[in-house]
């Protein structure tokens, strides 16, 4: 080796975006590589006929991650993002008793109290009920921040402090019966059971399937507050941008790697299943980067089936067959001529009968198979309209809509051109399944522009394994140390970033798997977060057993 600490990030995704800044303000020479012309991977924006379309995630949950990443570089969050609670946080759009009839909302609001009020008169009892269930869910967020998030289960024992060992009975409970199970003895209203429920969408299951741990995510809605980023979810993504190149990244876009180069490497006492060394990687165009340390924030499925060769891969082909894809989605994004008063920012409809919505899109084994997936005639679905809060996302006098619906995880959905007439079809039909259920009765006849991606494009664009829109389901042999780790088995100097390792998808879970790079270069095995701010050239008092000694000094 060298020791010059070179290394090379493939994908700018915000992974990848941070964990180059935080490896270059670490005092290695890093160079980011983007196949794209633009970084932001899942998170990316569309301008098209004067429209501003976030075109990935569009809720901001979670501060705590976004502002501890920041933090780690020396930075605050307010400096570079202009945050806004939104109020409603979000509204129902339960599926209508008769067709042709209105849904009657329910909005959710950013002040708990109002909420709990509105549970009740749904249901007597609903309120104080789900004002204990969001209480136990507070106590798992917390929970799983101070211990399970910000570790890399390299050493599992280290996240078992005092507080959890007390709590190891009802840990249990939350790991042996499922979200839903959880939800249903709380409350029994239909459309209440779904408000404690979507955030299953978000980690690309249902609450059937999803361990009741997962019960967390409803602390983020309803005891924290859903925020907005103004000029867009990609602002963020600008602003890791900056702070990367600031740190000195060498950031390249429209450069697409080819292959992982290895050198082979024989097995050791501490590295019993070694195969090789990291050497660097192949660009398109033939030629090599050298690399020390190689981190990929590419689809994990395309590095380990693509990227390395099989013998180098700790999941080489056959081994996706035992793994499940989680959820793929139709995004329809439309700008509409006139307003739309009917929509707040978000809004999620919610179909009558949920389970045969989740079975359509995922099936009833593990891992998805796309012969037993389909489409769905009515969807639950999403729809934000950015609008709402930011005027700037369309021309004067017209809003934006952002529509996602569920689909399965098939990357054949819209890769010809039958399939694609298919898709635009199904487009329609979420258009006017939010028109009717909305009472706007002119929704489609007032589009203007129109854009519609499927699992075909999330494939093609993204590599994305089945064309799923989020990367591997959470169900409980997908989650926590069961998720495949960020550091390569075989290879040495392999890392992995993103929402294919721990702790999983969605921003903040890619932001927190960032530093989880850190803390294997750094040979740090703590559940805590690291001190912010990292000093800069902090990798140079790494650890004797840290990856960044090994490969960069006593090599």
């Amino acid at each position: 080796m060298s020791g010059a600490g070179r290394v090379v990030v493939v994908g700018g995704g915000i992974g990848g975006l941070t964990t180059a800044a935080l490896l270059a303000r670490g005092g290695a020479r890093v160079t980011l590589l983007e196949r794209s012309a633009r970084v932001g991977g899942r998170a990316g924006t569309l301008e098209q006929d004067g429209f501003r379309f976030d075109t990935g995630p569009s809720w901001y949950l979670m501060p705590e991650a976004f502002d501890h990443a920041f933090a780690l570089l020396g930075e605050r969050v307010e400096d570079h993002l202009d945050l806004v609670e939104l109020d409603p946080a979000y509204r129902v759009f339960p599926e209508p008793e008769l067709p042709g009839e209105v849904s009657q909302p329910l909005d959710v609001s950013a002040e708990p109290e109002k909420n709990w009020a509105t549970f009740e008169a749904l249901e007597p009892g609903a309120g104080e009920a789900v004002r204990r269930y969001v209480e136990g869910s507070t106590l798992a967020y917390r929970t799983a921040l101070d211990h399970f998030l910000y570790t890399t289960f390299e050493r599992p024992d280290r996240a078992l402090g005092r507080d959890v060992l007390a709590r190891l009975g009802t840990l249990g409970g939350l790991l042996t019966e499922t979200m839903a199970d959880r939800i249903a003895g709380t409350v029994q209203h239909p459309v209440l059971r779904q408000v404690l429920g979507y955030h299953g969408v978000f980690l690309g299951s249902s609450p059937y399937r999803l361990p009741a741990l997962y019960s967390l995510m409803s602390h983020l809605d309803l005891a924290d507050k859903v925020r907005y980023a103004q000029g867009g979810m990609y602002t963020l993504i600008e602003a890791l941008e900056r702070l990367a190149r600031r740190e000195g990244v060498d950031l390249r876009t429209g450069v697409e790697v080819t292959t992982i180069e290895v050198d082979d490497a024989l097995p050791s006492l501490r590295r019993p299943r070694r195969t090789g060394r990291v050497r660097g990687v192949r660009l398109a165009d033939g030629s090599v980067l050298p690399a020390d340390v190689v981190v990929s924030a590419a689809d994990r499925h395309h590095t380990e089936t693509e990227l390395l060769e099989e013998r180098h891969a700790d999941l080489p082909p056959a081994a996706w067959d035992q793994h499940g894809p989680g959820i793929s989605a139709l995004l329809v994004m439309v700008g509409v001529r006139g307003e739309l008063p009917q929509l707040p920012h978000h809004s999620l409809f919610f179909t009558a009968d949920w389970p045969a919505n989740f079975a359509a899109i995922l099936g009833d084994d593990a891992v998805s198979d796309p012969a037993t997936l389909h489409v769905p005639e009515t969807a639950s679905l999403y729809v934000s309209r950015t609008t709402a809060t930011d005027p700037s996302a369309a021309p004067p006098g017209h809003e934006n809509l952002f529509v996602l619906v569920p689909f399965p995880a098939d990357p054949s959905l819209g890769a010809d051109p039958a399939s694609r007439e298919r898709m635009e079809a199904a487009a329609d039909r979420a258009l006017d399944q939010v028109a009717a259920w909305a009472g706007i009765s002119d929704l489609r006849q007032r589009v203007v522009t129109r854009r519609v991606v499927t699992p075909a494009d999330f494939a093609r664009d993204l590599h994305a394994w089945r064309g799923t829109a989020l990367g591997m389901e959470h169900t409980l042999r997908q989650s926590a140390l069961f998720r495949p780790g960020n550091a390569s088995r075989h290879v040495d100097g392999l890392l992995h970033v993103g929402g294919g390792t721990v702790p999983g998808v969605g921003l903040p879970m890619c932001l927190i798997s960032a530093e989880l790079v850190v803390k294997r270069l750094l040979g740090e095995t703590s559940a805590a977060p690291l001190p912010a701010p990292l000093r800069p050239g902090y990798l140079a008092a790494s650890l004797p057993r840290g990856l960044w000694q090994r490969l960069t000094v006593a090599s």
